[in-house]
């Protein structure tokens, strides 16, 4: 089974963050909304609203040098720099995506606590806790009158998704036109447009790519 990769990106995907050391777990809280109402005579009942959306936290660490018994690549981002991109997503006041590729999260999602520190023993390493909430798009229905003075419901999208797929895309390590078509283009079978559209830069073997390769990304 191929191991697991977790990712954040903004929503244009211009910046991203795999993290380098997978958590060794990743709690998810769903849940449905609940109001309890007393009623005279009746006694107190309860009116189940709708699903609340679901929480996701789990907690890993920053390493500062490679290793290759925890660390999921070698070219591992700066861990205090990677702290100030996550500071900086979270002042932006915009949702970002997870990806937690083979599973079933993944999404938008809002960033709503990040703790982080060091510790004896650790130099350089900076361990830290992330607590993120799905985040749904917002919905407004347009109200137009006619001539008639018939009422007309215009439906649109407040936020659409504004997710497509990148001009190009960087190679780095450990990547495969699978793992490449998987997260630019949302499914890795279609690998092969990938390869089609970059053969004269890859060459006849697919699998020989190289970090630091510009490919094209097809729409």
């Amino acid at each position: 089974m191929a191991s697991l990769e977790f990712w954040l990106k903004t929503i244009d995907e211009k910046e991203w963050l795999w993290l380098p050391v997978n958590p060794e777990q990743v709690s998810v809280k769903s849940s449905h909304g609940y109001e309890d109402i007393q009623v005279t005579q009746l006694g107190e009942y309860t009116v189940i609203g709708e699903a609340v959306l679901k929480e996701y936290s789990f907690a890993s660490f920053f390493p500062r040098d490679y290793h290759p018994g925890y660390c999921e690549y070698e070219s591992l981002p700066d861990p205090w720099a990677t702290v100030e991109k996550i500071e900086g997503w979270m002042r932006s006041r915009r949702p970002v995506r997870l990806d937690i590729t083979g599973t079933k999260l993944k999404g938008l999602v809002t960033i709503r606590s990040f703790q982080y520190s060091e510790r004896a023993g650790n130099p350089g390493d900076v361990f830290f806790e992330l607590e993120l909430k799905e985040y749904k798009e917002v919905q407004f229905r347009q109200v137009e009158t006619s001539g008639s003075g018939k009422a007309m419901v215009i439906t649109g999208e407040y936020r659409p998704d504004t997710k497509t797929p990148p001009a190009s895309y960087v190679v780095i390590p450990g990547d495969t036109l699978w793992k490449i078509a998987q997260r630019t283009l949302g499914n890795g079978d279609r690998w092969r447009e990938v390869y089609a559209a970059n053969k004269t830069v890859i060459g006849k073997d697919p699998n020989r790519i190289v970090p630091g390769q510009k490919l094209v990304i097809p729409s």
